[in-house]
């Protein structure tokens, strides 16, 4: 009897150590995460890159995607979703990897529509018509210029504004980031500087959850 609550104990030890090690791994990995976001901070988010929430939020969201993504679009109401549930604990900044043949044009589209004050509005719109303004795996600029024209922008301003060299550089710089973080598909997502190695929605709220 005596040596079985000798094996028991000896097991119930073993199984702290096991869980106290565990949760000091994920500590540690968190820490190591949020210390290279701070160190890189400038390839998560530029001075110019659109965001959503209070600037000390406690979890920053990074996500990089391509208006021509379909699966950025479906992704795209549960970000919002878990954005309302955490009101003042995240910030979402988004960030472009336009990996699609002229999604440049896009961008620089939905940066020309920022200028009047409308991205989200214009972001939710793209989404929301890309069957009609993507030819296969292709941006067809000609057709998301004529679907814009249905949204109430002031569109001699926006064909003005994407003649800025500014836009381009966006996307060069926007991509120059993607690359050195890793970030080889859309969307992909960043809690604290720590990747969404293991893409789907309960895996990011995970991840968020863990962060908050």
């Amino acid at each position: 009897m005596q040596n079985k609550k000798v094996v028991l104990i000896s097991i119930f030890s073993l199984l702290l150590v096991f869980i106290g090690g565990f949760y000091a791994y994920k500590n540690n990995e968190l820490a190591k995460y949020e210390t290279m976001a701070k160190e890189k901070a400038a390839l998560y988010e530029r001075p110019y890159s659109y965001s959503i929430g209070p600037k000390d939020a406690k979890v920053t969201l990074v996500e990089f995607f391509d208006p021509a993504c379909g699966t950025c679009a479906q992704f795209h109401p549960y970000v919002k979703e878990i954005m309302a549930e955490n009101k003042n604990d995240i910030r979402l900044v988004l960030r472009y990897a336009a990996f699609h043949k002229n999604s440049n044009y896009a961008v620089k589209m939905l940066e020309g529509s920022r200028e009047q004050g409308k991205f989200a509005e214009t972001l939710e719109f793209m989404f929301k018509t890309q069957r009609y303004w993507i030819d296969g795996h292709s941006v067809n600029p000609q057709k998301l210029w004529t679907m814009l024209e249905k949204t109430g922008l002031d569109m001699e301003k926006l064909s003005k504004a994407m003649e800025n060299p500014k836009y381009d550089e966006i996307v060069r710089q926007d991509l120059a980031d993607a690359e050195a973080l890793g970030a080889t598909k859309t969307p992909s997502y960043f809690v604290n500087g720590k990747p969404l190695v293991s893409f789907g929605l309960d895996q990011l709220k995970e991840l968020i959850k863990e962060a908050l």
